[in-house]
């Protein structure tokens, strides 16, 4: 039995690595493709690694008492959504610059979005995949 959860959860890893190299590779080409060669998409990886922060310091530290409302987690969700959505504005703002000089060209925004799209749905599969009972957060 302890076999069996080892394997699917080695085959779960797998799967949200390769998930996640595939985000980061349309962030990538958003970047360098030569029709666009602007390195400013690549400011997203930051929220990338900022996003989950909050939401793994207040599980570790926040009580389960069995209440449907949890403050401290629920700040931590607030944060980690003002995470996202900064890294889904971001692009477009700079594509939106002055129209004539845009910072970032709109299919590099749209790279970009792509790769947010992956990472995140990446980062959530992480989330459910080890959000089990038996699994602690003071590993990671």
């Amino acid at each position: 039995m302890y076999f069996a959860r080892w394997y699917i959860w080695l085959i779960a890893l797998i799967t949200l690595a390769f998930a996640g190299s595939i985000g980061m590779t349309f962030v990538i080409l958003g970047c360098a493709l030569p029709a666009y060669q602007a390195w400013w998409p690549l400011f997203v990886v930051l929220f990338y690694i900022l996003s989950p922060i909050p939401t793994l310091i207040a599980r570790r530290y926040t009580e389960d008492s069995g209440s449907s409302s949890n403050p401290c987690l629920e700040l931590a969700i607030f944060v980690t959504m003002g995470f996202v959505v900064s890294s889904f504005a971001l692009p477009i703002v700079l594509a939106r610059s002055p129209e004539n000089d845009p910072t970032i060209k709109w299919g590099a925004c749209y790279l970009t979005l792509v790769g947010n799209v992956v990472v995140y749905l990446t980062l959530l599969g992480f989330f459910m995949t080890f959000d089990q009972d038996d699994t602690d957060y003071s590993m990671w």
